[in-house]
């Protein structure tokens, strides 16, 4: 199917960018375009615009600065094979590196992903577990938003009609903390079902701190609030995370995603696995 008719814009800077935006209301942005098109192509979206900022330089780059900055337009790859990022979220280098395919991976961008806001996709759910802030520019300045507030329900965020999410920052990691993120995959989109992301800190054998978030069976990233209290202040033995991540019922309510390849109820029923899987391997790579 061929995408319906609209102008085309390229765009050199970010202000460029949101004035078009101003200019053309509805206009959409593409990034790597792994999210756009196929909703052109479909005709899920009609805009009358689509203004292009995949070669505004300011958007790209990773740096350490008491943390991690990751420009919007950051591939999937780039985060994968990036030894800032597994320095201090490996969790989110191992969510890119499940991210779709090869093509989609070199081109994909971590900034349209979230501004996508699919609730099957990966990186939502690492940056909510380790508690990422989202960076915005629009006609009234700059601001930033935590990422719990940015995602609003399914392909809907906080982002306003005339702005532009510029990059991602992540607190550093700390002495004794381990992340990582497991997924049961959809076989033919790579798509997660159920996306499982753990940060734990362990303090003489012990659990300090911990945050999960789940994503895939819920209409955005869900910190697991019931699970990082089960954990924290204990050993992190195979016990205690199973009676952990059998909580999590708990925290999901009634809201779940099902389709004809996995039902609300059975991604439910499976969920506890890949938690036990997350905080298992988070706690193997904090000790």
């Amino acid at each position: 199917m061929f995408a319906p008719d609209f102008d085309y814009f390229r765009a050199g800077s970010v202000a460029e960018a949101g004035e078009l935006l101003a200019k053309y209301p509805g206009a959409k942005l593409l990034a790597g375009g792994h999210s756009l098109i196929p909703l052109l192509k479909l005709r899920l979206a009609a805009p009358a615009a689509v203004i292009d900022i995949g070669r505004i330089t300011e958007l790209r780059g990773i740096t350490t600065n008491d943390g991690l900055t990751i420009g919007a337009l950051t591939t999937h790859a780039e985060l994968a094979e990036s030894g800032e990022v597994k320095q201090h979220a490996e969790a989110l280098a191992e969510a890119a590196s499940q991210v779709g395919d090869p093509a989609v991976r070199n081109r994909g961008t971590i900034g349209g992903n979230i501004a996508h806001a699919d609730p099957a996709s990966d990186l939502p759910t690492v940056l909510a577990a380790l508690g990422a802030t989202v960076n915005i520019v629009g006609s009234d300045g700059e601001r930033s938003t935590d990422v719990a507030d940015f995602f609003q329900g399914i392909m809907m965020t906080a982002l306003g009609n005339n702005e532009v999410l510029t990059s991602i920052q992540l607190p550093a990691a700390t002495a004794g903390q381990g992340t990582a993120y497991a997924k049961f995959a959809h076989p033919a989109s790579r798509y997660a079902v159920i996306g499982v992301a753990a940060s734990v800190t362990l303090s003489g054998g012990t659990c300090s701190a911990a945050s999960v978030a789940v994503g895939g069976l819920v209409p955005v990233p869900v910190r697991c609030g019931s699970v990082e209290q089960a954990v924290t202040g204990q050993a992190l033995s195979p016990e205690t995370i199973a009676r952990a991540a059998d909580a999590i019922s708990d925290d999901l309510g009634d809201d779940l995603l099902g389709d004809v390849f996995a039902s609300a109820d059975y991604r439910k029923a499976v969920a506890p696995v890949y938690i036990r899987r997350a905080l298992t391997m988070a706690a193997e790579r904090a000790g």
